[in-house]
């Protein structure tokens, strides 16, 4: 295999969790009955542009198919961001009714909603089409397509270039990442902005956040990478804030590389600050896979003694990250006889590979579970405000990554 952008040859290994189904595949009864399809899930880094990226296997017109079952709108806190993203960028870039917004993997409309209500033409790009036909019922067209060069120049074509592209935790799911990003050259108005924000790989690092490795992530990047990777596209990264979200995520600013705009100085501060964690050498990676190994096995140590001991433990958040920990570990309902989840298009299904059965959150006032097992740690305040009642009956959050934690 070579490298998605540099095609330099990859054979350096930077996690192995084994084999593992889509980790967004939920199951319906009738499909605990039929074959599941696994694939590897393997990190490599190359060494010439440090770009992390899966094994080819899984491709993306499988992963998201059209009852792709992951709601942005469903977080209240993810809804806040976006709300407040809206807010900031429109007074930055100064954006009103003569300006075109586009917003790729849009979603649900969790996002563009807030231009529409603020009066700024507005264009998502959607392939999987349980989310767009929400998008479109709140009056916000939607191209239900994969965003790449062709799309990009079909939209030139169309006189549609953006003052505005924005990508909220898409470009690390692009299986070509090359392509996407000279869409966005094409698609992008002379003067105009992108921003991108995609978790940092330095914090996944930082905190041991393998559980964000699945095969819908084709990539994990540092600003130093997505640096490259734009300036070999005729692109530039202007400006870079660090985010709180996915456990610590990076919004870039992106322009034409001819632009008059200067870069902002924390750019070089931030691809210095990742040189000096060591995300250029080989070393930093080579220790990952104990870590990863360490967090699953005190996450199978915990659930093992609240079984011997006769402690029920409840999930919270049927996430993607949860289906990664979990396959990994091994966990079956056995340990873990449920996962509850806000998200009506979830509920009623099983997890893939683990096939744990997802239930409504009001269950857990019938089963007074002892423990609840926040899967989607990224969002654990929420969650524990959400659900203060299992303080009721004594119950108690945990949280497994990026080691055992007991919150509240």
């Amino acid at each position: 295999m070579n490298c998605r952008h540099c095609h330099a040859p990859l054979d350096h290994v930077f996690l192995d969790l084994g084999f593992a189904p889509p980790s967004n595949a939920y199951l319906d009864a009738a499909g605990l009955k039929a074959p599941e399809l696994y694939f590897p899930l393997k990190l490599y880094v190359c060494e010439h542009c440090w770009l992390v990226q899966t094994e080819d296997y899984a491709k993306a017109d499988a992963l998201f198919s059209p009852d792709y079952a992951y709601f942005s709108s469903v977080s209240q806190s993810w809804q806040d961001h976006a709300a407040r993203y809206v807010d900031t960028i429109s007074r930055r870039l100064e954006l009103g009714p003569s300006s075109f917004v586009i917003e790729v993997a849009s979603n649900d409309g969790y996002l563009l909603k807030n231009f529409v209500a603020a009066g700024i033409p507005c264009l998502g790009i959607e392939p999987t089409a349980s989310t767009a036909a929400v998008a479109e019922a709140l009056g916000i067209p939607v191209l239900r397509e994969f965003f790449g060069k062709k799309l990009g120049d079909r939209l030139v074509a169309e006189g549609r270039q953006a003052d505005l592209i924005l990508g909220n935790n898409v470009y690390a799911h692009v299986p070509d990442i090359n392509d996407f990003t000279a869409g966005l050259k094409a698609a992008l108005k002379p003067g105009g902005t992108i921003t991108l924000e995609f978790p940092h790989l330095m914090r996944l690092i930082e905190h041991r956040q393998f559980d964000t490795v699945y095969h819908e992530h084709f990539s994990y990047l540092s600003l130093y990478t997505v640096s490259r990777i734009f300036a070999a596209a005729g692109l530039r990264v202007w400006d870079v804030e660090e985010l709180d979200t996915h456990g610590g995520s990076l919004r870039v600013y992106g322009c034409h590389a001819a632009d008059s705009r200067r870069d902002s100085e924390t750019v070089a501060a931030l691809i210095a600050e990742e040189e000096r964690r060591g995300l250029r050498q080989r070393v930093t990676y080579a220790g990952f896979q104990a870590q990863a190994d360490r967090v699953k096995d005190d996450l199978l140590g915990f659930l093992i003694e609240q079984k011997r001991t006769g402690k029920r433990v409840a999930a919270y958040g049927a996430a993607a990250k949860g289906n990664t920990l979990l396959n990994y570990a091994g966990v079956k309902p056995d340990l873990l006889p449920c996962v509850c989840d806000a998200a009506p298009s979830k509920q009623g299904k099983f997890l893939p590979g683990s096939h744990i059965p997802i239930l409504p959150p009001s269950v857990l006032a019938e089963l007074k579970p002892e423990w609840v097992l926040i899967l989607p740690w990224n969002i654990a305040d929420e969650v524990m405000a959400q659900q203060s009642l299992i303080q009721q009956w004594g119950g108690r959050f945990v949280t497994a990554v990026p080691e055992l934690r007991y919150p509240g």
